[in-house]
C-alpha cells in the first residue's frame, strides 16, 4: 500500500503538466509550418488536377484488372504451397509472439523517452512564459530534479499577480 509521501508527490508532480505544455509547444513549432505547406499544395493543385482530368478511365479498370488477375494469381500459389506442417507453424508462431514482446518493450522505452523529453521541453516552455530564465536549477532538499520527478509543489503554485 501506497504511503501518504508517496502519494503526495504523485498528486503534487508537474511533470504531466510540463509533458502536455510541451506538447503544446511542439504543436505550436510545427503550425508555423502550415502556410508554407499550404501554399504548396496551392501551387501543386491545378497540376494533379489537371492529371486526373487527363486520366482514361478504361486504361485505370484495366489496369485495376490486370492486379487483381496478378494477386489473384500469387494468392492460389501460396495457397497451394501451403506448408500443413503443425509443427513448423507453432515454431513460427513463438519466434513471431517473442519478436512482438520485445517490440512492445522497445516501444515502451521510446514512450518513456519522448514522455520524458516532452516533460523537460514543457517545463522550459513555462518558464518561458513565466518569465523565468531556462536555466535555473531549482534544489529541493539538497537535490536536484530527477527527469521522472520535474518540479515541486511550489512550481505548479499559480503566478503572483
Amino acid at each position: 500500500m501506497a504511503s501518504t509521501e508517496d502519494l503526495r508527490k504523485r498528486i503534487i508532480n508537474p511533470t504531466p503538466l510540463y509533458a502536455v505544455a510541451g506538447a503544446a509547444d511542439l504543436a505550436a513549432e510545427k503550425l508555423k509550418e502550415a502556410p508554407a505547406l499550404f501554399d504548396r499544395l496551392v501551387a501543386e493543385a491545378p497540376g494533379r488536377i489537371a492529371a486526373v482530368r487527363d486520366t482514361d478511365p478504361k486504361a485505370v479498370q484495366e489496369r485495376v484488372s490486370q492486379q487483381a488477375q496478378q494477386t489473384q494469381a500469387k494468392l492460389s500459389e501460396l495457397l497451394s504451397g501451403l506448408d500443413t506442417d503443425i509443427k513448423k507453424l507453432r515454431e513460427t508462431a513463438q519466434d513471431l509472439t517473442l519478436q512482438g514482446v520485445g517490440r512492445v518493450a522497445e516501444y515502451a522505452v521510446r514512450a518513456r523517452d519522448t514522455y520524458d523529453e516532452l516533460a523537460v521541453r514543457g517545463r522550459g516552455a513555462v518558464q518561458t512564459w513565466r518569465g523565468e530564465t531556462s536555466d535555473e536549477e531549482e534544489e529541493v532538499d539538497g537535490e536536484t530534479d530527477a527527469p521522472g520527478e520535474l518540479g515541486t509543489a511550489r512550481d505548479t503554485a499559480p503566478p503572483r499577480t
